[in-house]
Order: C-alpha cells, then sequence, then structure tokens
C-alpha cells in the first residue's frame, strides 16, 4: 500500500506543477451536451439500480438482454425496449460484469460474474435467452467488502480473469476456470490495496484494467497477473477533468479507431470521454437525460458499454448508464454520443492484435518450494538427470541472497547450503576426482568473489563442497556462469562474468587431494553488459546473452579467441525483449536440437535450431494452471533445459524456469518444472525418444 500512497502523492504533485489546464479543462458541466436517451428499463423491482450488462444474441441482435442489478431483488432482466422480462434470485448484487464465449462443457457460453454482498460472495452464472442458471462449483468467498467487478481474458491463453474491487481500496484479482463437472471455480491470483474505497473497474482486450478510486482519480495498470501493475493515473479530481468524484467506468470498442474510456463524473453530472489511442487523452462530455426529456439525470452512476450493433435504434452499440435517482438504467446510442461529440464510431468489437503475433501458450506441471529470501533472490537452475532412476532427478538452484537448493522433482527442498550469495549454478558428469567420475557443480559466489565447488553425491544426493580452498574469480561481482566439458579429452571447464563487460574461462583440475581447484585460461571481453550462458559440449560452441543487444556464439575452447558470430540481435526480432536472460539446450542427438532463451521483457522463452544457420523457429509463455493451483513464469533469469528423462510428466525432457513474480497466491519467487513434451506440441519441435 506504502507505493500505492507514494504514487498517488507523486502524481498528485506532477499535476499540480504542470497545471494541467484542471480548472479550465472541467468548464460548467452545463456546457457539456445533452444526449437523450433512446431508451430506459422499468424501475427495478426493490426502486433500487447500481449496475447493468449487455447479454447479446448470438444471431438476433434485437433478441438481446439487459442484466441488471436489483439489490435485495437479485438481478432482473430486460429487453431492448427496457420492458422487464424476468428475475433471478441472487442475493443482494451490487455489481456485475460479463464476458462472451466463454469455453465450458464442450461448449462456449456467456459469463455474468456479480457480487452477492449478503455474504461478500462472487457468483457465477450462465446465460441462456431470457435466464440465468448459476454456474458456480462453490461459494467463492472474498474476505472484504466489495463494490464492483470486472472480467479479463487474456489473450494468450483465453483464461478468464475477475477483478473485484472493494471498499477499503482493494483489487482482488481470480483466475475463473472450469471443473471436471462443467462447473466454474476461481483462485485468487494476487491482491493490490489502495488506501481509498474503489467503485468500478473495467478490463480491455489488451490488457488494461481501470479502476475508478472515488476521490483519487482513474487508474490503470495491466490486467497481466505475471507483469508489474505499472499504474498510471488517468485523471483526478480537481487536477484533471473530474469535479469533486469518479464513478462507474466503461469501455467502448468501434471502428474508425474509436476506442474509449467512459467515466461518470458524478458531482458534475456528466460523463467524461477519454482516447485510449492517444493515452486516455480526454476529448470530451456529456450529460444524460431520459427519453424525450431535457433535464439531465443529477448523478451518472456505474456505466456499461456494447460496441456491437444491437439493431436500428443502437447501430454503434449502447451506452448503459445507472440512474440511481430513477432506480432505472438509461440505453443511450454510441451514434448519438459520437454525433455531440463530433466523434468517429461504428459497430465494433475491435481487432485486439493478430493470435499469430502472441506466443505459445504451456503451463507448469510442478514449482518448487519458494526461497527462503524476499525480493528478487531465485535466479538459476540446474538439471541432474538420475543415470537409472529418472524419478529420482534434482534440480539444483541459486538463491542469490542466501545459498544454494537442492529440490527433488516434486518441487520438494532436499537440501540447502547458506553458503553465501550464489547467483548462477551449472553442473557436468563424469569429471575425473581422485580416479573416480563425480558429477561436478559450480556456482557464482557473490559473497566472496569466488566459484563455489561441490560433488554431488549420488547415494545420498547431496552436494558436498570440494572447492580446493577460496578460488577466486577476480571479478568485482561474478554472477553469470556455464561449463562445458570437452567432448574427447573430457577437460572441464567454467565461465563467469562480472558486473564489466569481461568473462572469463577457467579450467577444473583435480587438485590431488580429493579437491578442485579453478586455472585461469582465458579472458573475453564484450561491449556491454552479459549474464546468461551455456556452452554447447558436442560442437564446443558458447552461447552468450548480451544482455540489450544480441545473442552471440563463440567458441567454447580456452583458445577459442573473441570471434564472436550473432545468432540474434534485439533489435532484429519483434519477438525477443530484452534482457535476455538464462538459455538452455534440448539435445536431439547428432548435433541437432534446440536452443532455448528467455527474452525477460515480455515473459517469454525464444527457441532456436541449435544445427545449421540456428534460426528463429518461435517463442513461448509458460501461463497459469488453475486446476492445479500453479502460475505461469515471469522475468525469469536463470532456466535450464535437458533431454533426459527425468520420471513421471518429464519423459522427453524438461525447461526449469526461475518465475521472477511467484502469484496465486503471492509468495516468495521460486521454480517452474515445464515438460519439454508441452513445448513440442504447442511449436510444432521434435522430442528425443519420438
Amino acid at each position: 500500500m506504502k507505493s500505492w500512497l507514494l504514487f498517488n502523492l507523486l502524481v498528485s504533485a506532477a499535476l499540480a506543477t504542470a497545471g494541467c489546464a484542471s480548472n479550465a479543462g472541467n468548464g460548467d458541466p452545463d456546457d457539456a451536451p445533452l444526449i437523450a436517451a433512446v431508451a430506459q428499463t422499468d424501475a427495478t423491482a426493490t426502486g433500487e439500480a447500481n449496475a447493468a450488462v449487455v447479454v447479446r444474441h448470438p444471431s438476433d441482435a434485437a433478441r438481446s438482454r439487459i442484466v441488471a442489478t436489483a439489490a435485495l431483488g437479485g438481478l432482473e432482466l430486460y429487453d431492448l425496449a427496457g420492458k422487464r422480462i424476468g428475475s433471478v434470485p441472487a442475493g443482494e448484487v451490487a455489481a456485475l460484469d460479463i464476458s462472451y464465449g466463454i469455453a465450458l462443457a464442450g461448449g462456449q457460453v456467456d459469463v455474468v460474474a456479480a457480487i452477492d454482498t449478503t455474504h461478500n460472495h462472487l457468483r457465477l452464472f450462465t446465460v441462456d435467452d431470457a435466464s440465468l442458471m448459476e454456474a458456480g462449483a462453490r461459494p467463492l468467498p472474498l474476505g472484504f467488502a466489495a463494490e464492483g467487478v470486472c472480467l479479463f481474458r487474456n489473450p494468450l491463453d483465453s483464461a478468464l480473469y475477475a477483478f473485484v474491487v472493494g471498499d477499503g481500496g482493494e483489487i482482488d484479482q481470480q483466475i475463473i476456470y472450469a471443473t471436471a463437472d462443467g462447473k466454474l471455480d476461481a483462485r485468487q491470483v494476487r491482491r493490490i490495496n489502495l488506501p481509498s474505497p474503489l467503485k468500478q473497474c473495467v478490463a480491455d482486450a489488451l490488457g488494461n484494467v481501470y479502476a475508478s478510486e472515488e476521490t483519487v482519480g482513474i487508474w490503470r495498470f495491466s490486467a497481466d497477473p505475471e507483469a508489474d501493475v505499472a499504474a498510471t493515473l488517468v485523471d483526478a479530481p480537481r487536477l484533471g477533468h473530474i469535479d469533486e468524484e469518479v464513478g462507474g467506468l466503461a469501455l467502448y470498442d468501434g471502428t474508425d479507431g474509436a476506442r474509449w474510456l467512459l467515466a461518470s463524473d458524478v458531482s458534475a453530472g456528466r460523463v467524461n470521454v477519454y482516447d485510449r489511442n492517444r493515452e486516455d487523452a480526454f476529448i470530451g462530455a456529456f450529460r444524460v437525460a431520459a427519453p424525450a426529456q431535457k433535464q439531465a439525470i443529477g448523478e451518472p452512476g456505474p456505466l456499461f458499454a456494447a460496441g456491437a450493433a444491437l439493431g436500428g435504434a443502437f447501430p454503434s452499440g449502447l451506452l448503459l448508464v445507472t440512474d440511481e435517482d430513477g432506480a432505472n438504467y438509461k440505453m443511450l446510442s454510441f451514434a448519438d454520443i459520437a454525433k455531440q461529440l463530433k466523434l468517429a464510431a461504428g459497430p465494433g468489437p475491435a481487432a485486439s492484435g493478430a493470435a499469430a503475433d502472441r506466443p505459445a501458450a504451456v503451463t507448469a506441471l510442478v514449482e518448487t518450494t519458494p526461497v527462503g529470501s524476499y525480493g528478487d533472490a531465485a535466479d538459476d537452475p540446474a538439471i541432474w538427470a538420475h543415470p537409472s532412476d529418472p524419478a529420482k532427478s534434482l534440480v539444483i538452484a541459486t538463491d542469490k541472497k542466501a545459498g544454494l537448493y537442492v529440490y527433488d522433482m516434486q518441487g520438494k527442498v532436499v537440501q540447502f547450503l547458506a553458503d553465501g550469495k550464489m547467483n548462477n549454478v551449472d553442473l557436468r558428469d563424469d569429471f575425473m576426482l581422485g580416479g573416480e567420475k563425480v558429477t561436478l557443480v559450480t556456482a557464482s559466489n557473490r559473497t566472496d568473489q569466488t566459484i563455489a565447488i561441490y560433488r554431488l553425491d549420488i547415494g545420498k544426493r547431496l552436494l558436498v563442497n570440494v572447492a580446493d580452498g577460496p578460488q577466486p574469480t577476480g571479478l568485482g561481482d561474478p554472477y553469470g556462469l556455464c561449463m562445458y566439458r570437452h567432448k574427447d579429452g573430457g577437460r572441464t571447464y567454467v565461465f563467469i562474468n562480472g558486473d564489466d563487460t569481461r568473462k572469463r574461462q577457467w579450467e577444473l583440475v583435480d587438485a590431488g587431494n580429493g579437491r578442485v581447484r579453478a586455472e585461469l585460461v582465458r579472458d573475453m571481453t564484450f561491449d556491454s553488459q552479459t549474464e546468461g550462458c551455456v556452452a554447447d559440449d558436442e560442437t564446443a560452441a558458447l552461447y552468450v546473452g548480451e544482455e540489450d543487444v544480441a545473442l552471440w556464439r563463440l567458441s567454447a575452447e580456452p583458445g577459442g579467441g573473441d570471434l564472436k558470430e550473432t545468432v540474434d540481435r534485439v533489435d532484429a526480432n519483434t519477438a525477443i525483449k530484452d534482457d535476455l536472460e538464462g538459455m538452455g539446450l534440448y539435445d536431439l542427438g547428432d548435433g541437432r536440437g534446440y536452443l532455448v532463451v528467455s527474452s525477460q521483457g515480455n515473459d517469454s522463452y525464444a527457441v532456436y535450431r541449435r544445427e545449421g544457420k540456428q534460426e528463429y523457429l518461435g517463442s513461448f509463455s509458460v501461463v497459469a494452471d488453475p486446476v492445479r493451483g500453479i502460475d505461469g513464469i515471469s522475468e525469469t533469469d536463470g532456466l535450464d533445459v535437458t533431454s533426459r528423462n527425468l520420471g513421471p510428466g518429464f519423459e522427453h525432457g524438461a525447461m526449469i524456469a526461475q518465475d521472477g513474480r511467484n502469484v496465486m497466491p503471492v509468495e516468495n519467487q521460486n521454480y517452474k518444472y515445464v515438460p519439454w513434451e508441452a513445448i513440442a506440441r504447442a511449436l510444432n519441435l521434435e522430442m528425443r525418444g519420438d
């Protein structure tokens, strides 16, 4: 909450300093044109009105319906002439929203979400012509006094989310999903807190949520549960174009570039209009009157916009305005609004972007116990495949504020070593130590700027320190690390970079006393910061991510020099966005396979061919699995990939990645296990063992 309070103060100060033409921009409310409603609903049976939505008929627009709240009267249904045609008991309903064409029980349905304030529950309904059917698998308690709800459908994976806003400033995000028996359930994803009451929210297809904080203004933030909130203040009372208090919100998507945000300027008795194509710039306001009347309603309340044509009376869609004094809902034509404000409008909804531009969506099968440190702590994993019992494979992963974790394939902690600020980790099998082949694990230790070196005790599945004393890196802040093993000679190396442009290569050698030391064999330089790297033991190639520049290929051999070849550049491929971070190799054998790179700036993973010209093959994102209760992955630092069998669910290998924002519920960072089979099917890639 403190960050929101500070943001409020900073934005308010900026608006005040800029002047913002605040008072002049508000003007006299009577100057706003008066637009008469085409129709209005009957007064609700209880004499109370709060919110309404439009249910579009799939084939006959004239048969579309209005579903509206009637306080203790539950929900009421009206036709487009405003006549009440039915009611549904739903408790004391304060707010509602609708999402169209949701997959459920083998078909598509319209889902209505309603806030029942009797017990502060979220209730879910499906629509069938003139009736509503309860579809919730169970009561969905909210735990606070809710005021509004809005639904968002993620274009990446079509997941349905509900945002519930509350009287105490709460914004609760829940993911709605289908159960095995065809019902709807929900899980909390995250909660955001503002310092004062919220009235309504709306979400658009591009992933923006607008919320009205009554006495503060209109906020816009990201609907993506895996993104930072990154709130922007659109307008504010007395500093912008709002008189004293903002109430309802609605979004209109029409043709001819008509993408508007509408907001109830309650005390001024008008509705403000903002252009979402121009960073929500204010473009006008209007007052609302009853049909054939010249007197504006006093305080316009919650709003709802339908951009689709709904018969001859609403050729460009309609706007529902709650009239609390009249206990009904006014129906305005967007064609009339556009004419009065001299704006373009047409039936929508407008396109929200080509699906081909979006990465494929996959889900994780397992997530680890969160790391013990708060904040940005988890960073990089390394996968060890058990040679004879795949289910006993392990993941070794860093907490860059505390130490090194060993996880099993169920994500449970097997071991934790509080050995320092371990940033990156890697491993190689078959290192000869004291005449015995061992699995060697190295990590970059930022506490003492050394290379940490361990042997994996396969029987006990534990790490044992085998460093021959401290192995200094000579770097001020070592963090990026990867290992390389020559396929013929058996020599094993480790690469580490610091916070400058250097990357150093050491050979790991048997010190003759049961321990291992590192000998510097090579120094390389880059033009800017690097971190992620992976070495291909088969082809002797080293891949390095220069974070905001490019993905490079170099020789992994100590005599390889500084020659760099470009695999891809950030400025040449719109599918990748800096920073380029973690990377891993999927081995298909015979030098074939895939290179996977974390595109941190857009929470996705780019896949390149391992062989040949190494062309870019596509990208994928890891999204939430609400049934398992595992959230997606975002802002990945490190990852690892293997084609080895890791046991049930991971027979064809896996990608294991750090999750920078661990939500559903919000916890410390952790790691997610993604079956390679899911990635391969999403991008039409090969799997080892096919």
